[in-house]
C-alpha cells in the first residue's frame, strides 16, 4: 500500500496577507464600478459594461498588487446579472493569486450571520473571498463565535472599527465604561487574534477598518500592539484626500500591518492608463512606508 504524504492544510488568512505584502506591497485596489466611473470610461450603466470594467481592473491588478476589494453594492444594484459578474471576477482574481476582500459590510446574529459567512467564505459559495468586511454593531462576538470553520479554510473577516465617513462618529465615539465603542471593538479584535491566528502567523485573521483620514487618538485607538498583529484596512487614501506617501507617518508602528486601499484615484485613469496609475500608487505607498 502506498503511504500518504502529510496532509497539507490551507494557508491561514494571516499567512496569505503576509505573502501578498512580501510579493507586491500593501496596496489594495478597490473595484467600485459606480455609474459616474462607468460613464468616465465611456461605458453604459449596465451589466455588460460592469463585466468589462471589473475584468479590466482584475487584469491590471494581477502581477502588480496582491489585494483587490470589490465593493459589493455596485454589483448588487444590477441584480442577478451584477452578481453573476461578481461571482466570475472573484474567482478569476483568486486564480490570478490576488487576495480578495469582499466589501459587503454584513452583520447579524445566529444562523443569519452563518448564512452571510457561508455566502462569501463558505466551501460551496458561488463567490470567492479571502475576507469579508463585517459590521460588529450587533456585537463582535456574534461574528467571532461562528468563524472557526472558515478560519480553518484560510478565510478571515475585517470589522468596521473607525470609519472615515463623518456620520460614523456619532456611534463610534460613544463611550461605555469610559472607552469609545471603536476602542472597545479594536481591543476585542486584538484579543481574538491572539487565539485564532495560525501557528507562527504575525497577522491575525480578524482585521479592522480604520479610516486614514481620522485622528486616531480622538477615537481612543492605540495602534501599538504586542503579539499577533491586527490587519488594518485603511480607506481614505487618494480621492478622499490622504497621500499614500504619508502612510508610514500616519500609522506609525502599525504601518507594517496596514492595507492601503485606493479606488477612484486609480480607476479614474481609465482602461488604457489604469496599469500605470496602479504602478504609480504602489510606488508612492512604498516610498511612504520606507520613511
Amino acid at each position: 500500500m502506498q503511504e500518504r504524504g502529510p496532509l497539507l492544510l490551507p494557508k491561514s488568512f494571516g499567512t496569505k496577507l503576509s505573502d501578498a505584502f512580501d510579493a507586491f506591497g500593501q496596496l489594495c485596489v478597490g473595484i467600485d464600478p459606480h455609474a459616474a466611473l462607468l460613464d468616465l470610461w465611456g461605458l453604459d450603466d449596465d451589466a455588460q459594461a460592469l463585466d468589462y470594467f471589473a475584468n479590466t481592473v482584475v487584469d491590471a491588478c494581477a502581477g502588480r498588487v496582491g489585494i483587490i476589494k470589490p465593493q459589493v453594492s455596485f454589483f448588487e444594484r444590477h441584480g442577478s446579472k451584477g452578481f453573476a459578474v461578481l461571482e466570475k471576477i472573484t474567482h478569476r482574481a483568486a486564480e490570478a493569486n490576488l487576495l480578495v476582500i469582499a466589501d459587503a459590510k454584513r452583520g447579524d446574529i445566529g444562523t443569519t450571520m452563518v448564512a452571510y459567512l457561508d455566502a462569501w467564505l463558505g466551501r460551496g459559495s458561488s463567490f470567492y473571498a479571502d475576507s469579508l468586511t463585517v459590521s460588529p454593531y450587533l456585537g463582535l462576538g456574534a461574528t467571532v463565535e461562528h468563524l472557526q470553520p472558515y478560519l480553518e479554510r484560510g478565510r478571515g473577516v475585517i470589522a468596521l472599527v473607525a470609519t472615515s465617513n463623518p456620520e460614523g462618529a456619532t456611534v463610534q465615539l460613544s463611550k461605555s465604561d469610559g472607552e469609545t465603542i471603536s476602542a472597545q471593538i479594536w481591543n476585542q479584535i486584538h484579543m481574538a487574534n491572539q487565539v485564532t491566528a495560525g501557528p507562527g502567523d504575525k497577522f491575525g485573521p480578524i482585521g479592522a477598518v480604520i479610516g486614514a483620514t481620522l485622528n486616531f487618538k480622538r477615537f481612543g485607538l492605540d495602534l501599538d500592539q504586542s503579539g499577533v498583529k491586527t490587519p488594518i484596512l485603511a480607506p481614505g487614501f487618494g480621492a478622499q484626500g490622504v497621500d499614500l506617501r504619508d502612510a508610514g507617518v500616519l500609522f506609525g508602528s502599525a504601518a507594517a500591518q496596514t492595507i492601503a486601499s485606493v479606488s477612484r484615484s486609480v480607476l479614474q485613469a481609465g482602461s488604457s492608463a489604469l496599469a500605470s496609475a496602479i504602478d504609480r500608487a504602489n510606488d508612492e505607498l512604498r516610498s511612504g512606508l520606507d520613511r
